[in-house]
């Protein structure tokens, strides 16, 4: 098997047009070795160059890039290779397991279909025939946990699980020495991302596959890989074995990439978010609006049908939950659990079985005209992907000013979007005014997510996964936020998750759900450390540990 060695490797990209900024190097003299059989995890934020790093390998770079240094697998500099040369490198030698499953995946040809491609391209004595493929494909999704019949299936019909395992099936198909992963993980629920990883951990024990993994999430390489390289801004900052990486960090970023997702139980972290300025301190009791008895959003006796008849799928069964002024509930389960069905149902954007009762301050939600608007003047929703959720077409200000405008808002506009750019964090607020997403970074776009949401004052925000798609240090960034807005505005809200971190991070209570039941409610400190259904305990099981690298 051979080795995978990254020599003074620096990629420059040649930029032009609107955006020409000259030459930018996203990769700056980095020197790594992947041993034969090795692990290695490559940490860092957007931006940071990682992606652009391992994507040299397979010589993926656009045309606008340029390499300087050498990438070689054994003995082969791979920009030396001819296009067919590459090609018999690609998949047989290297082979790399893109981010997001659902984008990578073809969407009108079955998964049975995309693993053959692969095959096909490159024959070997195993599967030269039409029946030897048949059957390597079935090998392939047995490995990887999935039934042979998912090769009828198309990519929209599996759960985000099972793509991701689809993906993984792809990469393993023509027996490649070295697998690449680019955040095999990210936006899976934490049971999901167990059971991927357990399984990248089996193959490579089993079939003694090299994994260069990249991750912003240093507790998940760290389950995965022996030893961590991290990159800020195209450089190489720190490079070690896994468990010295994640405990003791001797950088000052890698020290802040660590803390970004917390250990639950750590006093540290309850309540204090890690941001680039550290742990910022809340305003002491009394400078702070704290939590009430005052129940602002109730659900009682929920139950949620999809479909009817035979077809009927109960979705929800009597599900209870509250909301009171000033506090923060996070919503947890895994995908398909019913959470953000329940989120919908209490905002009045999913109809709710007969029997059903959801409140606003007492009375039942509104169903039509005005009553309806003035609901949701009071109670918004955060959405999970900001470039989703915004215009691309569309600047700051109209996106903000957008709900003012549907509440027919009577004062000053533009005074109000400013006002509420700044309850959201964007200073100084005009020099947002005018852009569009795509000239503002992640943590930007979700801030203008919640200064829409935020320009109508609100009571309550509804977020759904507020900070599943962002890097380590703007997650906190987002995070504190939502603390700040509790502490200085009474802003309270419902945050569906899948991350028990966010949870011991910032939430007052935590409410578990599953297959459509809440299974275990209460203080966040009492359902986190001292939790009482088994399922919960799972949950907390398969949070990614550090554990200290075998001597």
């Amino acid at each position: 098997m051979p080795d995978l060695v990254f020599d003074d490797v620096s990629i420059m990209y040649r930029t032009s047009g609107r955006n020409d900024r000259g030459e930018v190097y996203a990769v700056k003299n980095i020197s790594l070795t992947l041993p034969a059989g090795g692990t290695l995890g490559i940490a860092g934020e957007s931006g940071s160059g990682k992606s652009t790093l391992i994507s040299s390998v397979l010589r993926l770079l656009p045309k606008s890039s340029v390499l300087t240094g050498t990438v070689t697998i054994g003995d082969t500099d791979v920009n030396d290779l001819t296009w067919g040369q590459l090609r018999a490198v690609r998949w047989a030698q290297a082979s790399i397991v893109f981010q997001g499953a659902m984008h990578s995946l073809n969407p009108v040809r079955t998964i049975g279909q995309q693993i053959t491609e692969a095959l096909e391209l490159h024959v070997t004595d195993k599967w030269r025939t039409e029946q030897g493929r048949k059957d390597r494909v079935a090998e392939l999704l047995r490995v990887v946990d999935l039934t042979p019949a998912k090769a009828r299936a198309y990519p929209h019909e599996l759960s985000g699980g099972q793509k991701q395992r689809a993906m993984i099936a792809m990469a393993l198909a023509c027996e490649p020495d070295i697998i690449i992963a680019d955040e095999p993980t990210t936006a899976l629920d934490v049971i999901v991302q167990k059971q991927i990883l357990d399984m990248i951990n089996r193959l490579v024990t089993e079939r003694g596959i090299s994994l260069l993994m990249i991750s912003h999430d240093l507790s998940v390489l760290a389950t995965a890989c022996e030893r961590i390289a991290v990159m800020k801004g195209g450089e190489l900052v720190e490079v070690g074995d896994a468990y010295t990486i994640c405990t003791s960090p001797a950088e000052p970023y890698t020290q802040q990439l660590a803390a970004a997702f917390p250990t639950i139980g750590d006093p540290e972290s309850r309540m204090k978010p890690v941001t680039r300025r550290g742990r910022p301190d809340r305003p002491p009791v009394g400078e702070r609006i704290e939590m009430s008895e005052e129940i602002l959003l109730e659900a009682r006796g929920v139950n949620v049908t999809f479909g009817s008849g035979s077809a009927a799928l109960h979705v929800l069964h009597d599900v209870d939950m509250v909301v009171r002024k000033g506090e923060i509930v996070a919503l947890v389960g895994q995908s398909g659990s019913g959470k953000t069905t329940l989120a919908r149902a209490m905002m009045g954007l999913q109809p709710v079985d007969s029997g059903s009762v959801v409140q606003f301050r007492g009375e039942d939600l509104p169903t039509r005209g005005k009553d309806v608007r003035a609901f949701r003047k009071k109670v918004q929703m955060v959405f999970q992907d900001p470039s989703a959720a915004l215009n691309p077409k569309l600047s700051v200000y109209e996106s903000v000013a957008e709900g003012l405008r549907v509440q027919k808002y009577p004062g000053d506009e533009r005074a109000r979007v400013i006002e509420a750019l700044e309850e959201a964090e964007l200073l100084p607020a005009e020099n947002y005014l005018g852009a569009i997403p795509q000239e503002m970074s992640g943590g930007q776009r979700q801030r203008v997510v919640i200064a829409g949401a935020l320009v109508t004052g609100p009571e309550i925000l509804v977020a759904d996964e507020p900070v599943a798609s962002l890097d380590a240090s703007v997650r906190g960034e987002i995070l504190s936020l939502m603390l700040s807005l509790r502490d200085r505005l009474g802003v309270s809200a419902l945050i569906i998750t899948h991350d028990l971190g966010l949870a011991w991070n910032i939430a007052d209570t935590v409410a578990v759900i599953n297959e459509g039941r809440i299974i275990e409610h209460g203080p966040t400190e009492q359902v986190l450390l001292e939790p009482k259904h088994p399922y919960t305990r799972t949950l907390l099981d398969s949070v990614p540990k550090i554990a200290p690298a075998e001597s």
